[in-house]
């Protein structure tokens, strides 16, 4: 297992697009004084945070959560994947960051755009292995994907000069 400076290091410098550098920054840490060193995690555009989330955040907004089938499985274990909903409600730590490169950084980038994970699969769409013409392969069949998974494509297209309209 890598340390995170340098999983962040990989992502912003190795794998993350050349027209996305300076923009794009990966952000998590863990607080040591914390019960089982809690932490957070975040992706920033222009130092703005795009997601945000943290253990805290688990409990603090469980009554704004989808009343689901998921939801007592959400507060009772470490969900097996992250998802739309976990991402929008705040609901992921540094460990998901962590794990999700890990998936990321041992497996091709076809496997990572498909990954159940949607950290995974956003780590793998910021990737400048996904060229133009994948791009806008996704654009097209993005209709049925989650709304932050059709922000972050919003923010590739842009920088990479694509035109993000339908």
């Amino acid at each position: 297992m890598h340390t995170w400076s340098k999983m962040r290091s990989k992502l912003e410098k190795e794998y993350l697009a050349d027209s996305l550098k300076g923009h794009i920054t990966y952000f998590a840490t863990s607080f040591n004084k914390a019960p089982d060193h809690w932490g957070r995690a975040a992706i920033l555009l222009d130092g703005k945070e795009v997601i945000e989330g943290s253990y805290c955040e688990l409990w603090s907004k469980a009554d704004k959560l989808p009343k689901d089938e998921t939801l007592n499985a959400r507060l009772t274990r470490v969900f097996p994947f992250i998802d739309e909903t976990a991402l929008k409600y705040g609901q992921f730590d540094q460990m998901c960051f962590y794990n999700a490169f890990s998936e990321f950084d041992n497996q091709s980038i076809e496997k990572s755009l498909e990954s159940d994970d949607l950290i995974v699969r956003i780590f793998a769409l910021l990737d400048k292995r996904v060229g133009k013409r994948r791009l806008l392969k996704l654009k097209e069949s993005t209709s049925d994907k989650e709304e932050i998974f059709r922000t972050f494509l919003n923010i590739r297209l842009t920088a990479e000069g694509l035109d993000v309209k339908e």
